[in-house]
């Protein structure tokens, strides 16, 4: 079996101001698990981008992208597995019908409710990214379990919000 890439793609697919969303209930050993998520996976040998873009939007939701947008370059740095590369991509043009993903749930949720789920603490900040409506960025995440540690943004550290229960 080959290794499987440490590059993948990550799409948050767009209608209407919502953002179709992924929660991961399917896998039992699955590093998202519960999480909500976009839809996407990883590279195979001699694809770029796009092209594991498109196979894996098609092979998780049956969709066919007419138009997306490379937003940016995340590293996820977790301290349980190996770092992942993700090309982030968002996407307003697509044809077909949604059909059933072996991966877990797809839902379409309001773009204001999208934070009020259970992501990825370092998601929250890329949504704020593309909300902004900002141009490609490089953000490295890095987390502990399922606590983001540190978050560096285009070389700038970023400040991280404690929670409660963390700050003591």
């Amino acid at each position: 079996m080959a290794e499987r890439s440490c590059m993948t793609t990550l799409c948050y697919i767009e209608n209407e101001e919502a953002y179709l969303m992924l929660h991961r209930v399917s896998k039992k050993h699955d590093i998202n698990k519960d999480k909500w998520i976009g839809v996407g996976g990883h590279f195979e040998e001699g694809e770029s981008p796009e092209e594991c873009l498109i196979r894996e939007v098609r092979e998780e939701t049956g969709l066919t992208l007419t138009n997306y947008r490379f937003r940016g370059l995340v590293t996820f740095s977790p301290d349980t597995a190996p770092t992942e590369y993700m090309c982030l991509y968002t996407a307003d043009g697509y044809e077909g019908e949604i059909g059933p993903c072996d991966e877990g749930v797809l839902e379409w949720v309001k773009k204001e409710d999208v934070l009020k789920l259970n992501i990825w603490e370092g998601d929250k900040i890329f949504f704020r990214l593309m909300n902004e409506g900002r141009g490609f960025f490089s953000l490295k995440l890095e987390y502990a379990g399922d606590c983001l540690v540190r978050a560096v943004l285009d070389g700038e550290e970023l400040k991280i919000q404690k929670s409660k229960e963390e700050a003591g």
